[in-house]
C-alpha cells in the first residue's frame, strides 16, 4: 500500500521554512491576513520564540536590529494594509543601513486581488525601490521557493531587506512540502593582486586613513582590522554610527564622521591623500553631503572595499575598487604587516591626540552635563553592552564620550529615524539577555515608540532607557534657528509624565535634574535587572555637543 504524502497548510510550511533557515525570534503585530501562519507558530513553539509587539514600526525596528545583532535575517510579521505602511519604516533603515530582514505582509485572498479589496495594497510597487527584492507568493506550492529566495537576497552582496506578500488563500491550502534546504551564501574576498595595488597605493601614502562601516562585522574582525592597523600604524575612523567596528580605546582610533564629527578632524580628511574605506558605503551622513574627498577633494585616493560591484564608484571616483566582504577582506588584511617602521607615526599621534582633547569633558553652568553622564558611564561599560541610539540631536554626547569596542556594541540608524531606539533595545535584551542594555532616547522619539515598554515587560526583559527630555524637536529646532532665527513654529513638545507613563506599563522610572542625581539613580536601576526609565531634564539651550541654542542666536 502506498504511503500517503502528509499535507500541511501553507502557513506551517512557511513557519517549517523559517526554522530551516535558523530563525530563533519572530516580531509581529497579528493580523486576521495571516491566522493560518500564527496557527504554524503555535505547532513550533518551542523552537521560535514569536514577540507580539505594540505597534508594525516597533516590530519592523526590533526585526531590523536583531539583523545588526546577530549576522541573520531578522523576520517580522504584519497584516494587510495599515499594518504594512507602519512596518515600511524599518524596511528603510534596513535599506540604507545594510541589515538583512525579511517583512511578511499578510495579503489580501487571491481571489480578489485587484479589485481594491479591504485593506488590499499592491506591495509590488509600493516595495520595490525600498527593498532588495519585493514579491508576492503565486501559489502556496511556491511558498518554500520563495522563502529561500528570500534569504538568499537578504543575506547576499550588500545586504538588506525582502518583503513577501502572502495571499491569506495561500496560507491555508493544504501541500505537501518539498523540504528545501538553504544555499550556502557566497562572500567574496580581496585577491592577492588586490593586496599588492593597496600596498603600492600605501607605500606613496603620506597621509592614510582608514575608515570602517557597515554590516558583518564580528568580534574576530574587529579584532583583525586592530592588528592590520597596529602594525600598519594606519590612523582609524569609523562611519556614522558604527563606532564600534573598532575599538575606541585603541591607540590608533582617531574619531567617528557622521553629526557630531570632530572639526579638527573634519581638517585632517582635507589633507589626507589616501581613504581606505572597509565596509563603508560613503554615504551622505558619513561624507558631509557627499563633500568630504572624492570630487571635492581629488588629490586624495580612494580604496573603497565593499561588497556589492554597484555600490563602487556610484559616488566617489576610486583608485582600487574591491568587491569583498568586510570579514572576508580582514583575514587577509590582518595577516599583511607590511610596515614594520612607523611610517606615519606623526600623522597618527596628531589625529590620536586631537581625538583625546574632542572627548575631554569641560565643566559646564547646566546642572546636567551630558558630556560627564556619557564619558562616565564608560566606566560601567568595559564588557557586555549594547547601546542603542534614536534619532536626534542628544545622541551627539553618548556618539562623542562613550567609548565602543568589540563587547560594547553600538546600534543605532544611520537614515534618522526616530522611534528606533526602544524597539531596538527590545530586539537587544532578547538576543543577548546576559548583556546590559540602554537605550539613549529623546523625548520626541519617546512619544513614537515608548509603548514598547510594554513589549519588554511581556518579555520579562533586563533593560535601561534614558530619556533626555528637553520639551523639544532638538533637531529641527536647530536647523529652524539657524535657517529662520527667533521664528519657532511646530517644535515645542507638551510632553506627558514620563515616569507615571513608563511605571504604568510596569517599569521603574526616576527623574533626574543633575548629573549627581543621574549616576545615583542609574547606579540603583542596574540592580534591579529589569525594565527601567531615567527621565533626564535638560534645557532647550543644550542643543548639541558642541554648541547651544545661544550659539546659534549670536549670528
Amino acid at each position: 500500500m502506498a504511503i500517503q504524502p502528509v499535507l500541511k497548510s501553507g502557513g506551517q510550511v512557511l513557519v517549517e521554512c523559517l526554522i530551516r533557515q535558523q530563525v530563533d525570534k519572530v516580531f509581529c503585530v497579528p493580523g486576521e491576513s495571516y491566522l493560518a501562519v500564527l496557527d504554524g507558530f503555535f505547532e513550533q513553539k518551542d523552537k521560535i520564540q514569536l514577540i507580539n509587539t505594540c505597534h508594525e514600526a516597533g516590530a519592523s525596528n526590533m526585526a531590523e536590529a536583531y539583523g545588526k545583532l546577530t549576522g541573520n535575517a531578522g523576520i517580522a510579521f504584519v497584516t494587510r494594509g495599515p499594518g504594512a505602511c507602519h512596518a515600511s519604516v524599518g524596511v528603510h533603515i534596513a535599506k540604507q543601513d545594510s541589515t538583512p530582514m525579511v517583512l511578511f505582509i499578510g495579503q489580501v485572498p487571491s481571489n480578489v486581488f485587484g479589485r481594491e479589496a479591504f485593506q488590499e495594497i499592491d506591495y509590488v510597487t509600493m516595495f520595490s525601490k525600498v527593498s532588495k527584492w519585493c514579491d508576492q507568493i503565486p501559489s502556496a506550492e511556491n511558498i518554500e521557493e520563495y522563502v529561500m529566495r528570500a534569504f538568499e537576497i537578504a543575506l547576499s552582496g550588500r545586504q538588506g531587506p525582502v518583503v513577501l506578500s502572502l495571499p491569506e488563500d495561500f496560507l491555508v491550502e493544504k501541500v505537501v512540502s518539498k523540504e528545501l534546504r538553504p544555499n550556502a551564501i557566497i562572500k567574496n574576498s580581496i585577491s592577492d593582486k588586490e593586496l599588492l595595488r593597496l600596498k603600492e597605493l600605501l607605500i606613496h601614502a603620506e597621509k592614510p586613513i582608514m575608515l570602517l562601516g557597515g554590516s558583518g562585522w564580528s568580534k574576530e574582525t574587529r579584532r583583525g582590522i586592530k592588528i592590520f592597523s597596529d602594525y600598519n600604524s594606519i590612523p582609524v575612523v569609523t562611519s556614522f554610527r558604527r563606532q564600534d567596528r573598532v575599538d575606541n580605546r585603541f591607540k590608533n582610533f582617531v574619531g567617528t564622521l557622521g553629526t557630531s564629527v570632530s572639526p579638527k578632524l573634519s581638517v585632517a580628511f582635507m589633507e589626507t591623500d589616501l581613504v581606505l574605506a572597509i565596509g563603508a558605503r560613503l554615504s551622505d551622513m558619513t561624507t558631509n553631503h557627499y563633500q568630504l574627498f572624492g570630487l571635492e577633494k581629488p588629490h586624495a585616493k580612494i580604496v573603497h572595499i565593499y561588497p556589492e560591484k554597484s555600490e563602487i564608484n556610484r559616488v566617489f571616483p576610486v583608485e582600487l575598487g574591491v568587491v569583498a566582504n568586510a570579514s572576508e577582506a580582514v583575514t587577509k588584511l590582518e595577516k599583511c604587516l607590511w610596515f614594520s617602521q612607523p611610517k606615519w607615526n606623526m600623522w597618527l599621534q596628531r589625529l590620536r591626540t586631537e581625538y583625546l582633547e574632542d572627548i575631554k569633558v569641560v565643566g559646564t553652568k547646566n546642572p546636567v552635563d551630558l558630556a560627564s553622564i556619557c564619558y562616565g558611564l564608560n566606566y560601567y561599560l568595559s564588557k557586555n553592552s549594547i547601546i542603542t541610539l534614536d534619532a536626534g540631536n542628544h545622541t551627539g554626547w553618548p556618539q562623542r564620550f562613550i567609548q565602543f569596542h568589540e563587547n560594547c556594541l553600538q546600534i543605532g540608524t544611520t537614515c534618522g529615524s526616530m522611534g528606533y531606539s526602544i524597539p531596538a533595545a527590545v530586539a537587544a535584551s532578547l538576543v543577548f539577555p546576559n548583556e546590559q542594555v540602554i537605550s539613549f532616547v529623546g523625548d520626541g522619539g519617546f512619544l513614537m515608540s515608548g509603548l514598547e515598554i510594554s513589549t519588554a515587560i511581556q518579555q520579562d526583559l533586563n533593560l535601561v532607557i534614558i530619556i533626555v527630555n528637553n520639551s523639544s524637536y532638538g533637531t529641527i529646532r536647530m536647523h529652524q534657528e539657524f535657517k529662520y532665527p527667533k521664528r519657532v513654529m511646530g517644535t515645542n513638545i507638551n510632553n506627558p509624565d514620563f515616569v507615571a507613563l513608563a511605571r504604568a506599563m510596569g517599569a521603574y522610572a526616576e527623574k533626574v535634574t543633575t548629573t549627581d542625581e543621574f549616576f545615583r539613580v542609574f547606579e540603583r536601576v542596574i540592580k534591579v535587572r529589569q525594565v527601567s526609565v531615567i527621565e533626564v531634564v535638560v534645557s532647550k539651550e543644550l542643543i548639541s555637543s558642541r554648541f547651544d541654542l545661544t550659539d546659534i542666536q549670536k549670528f
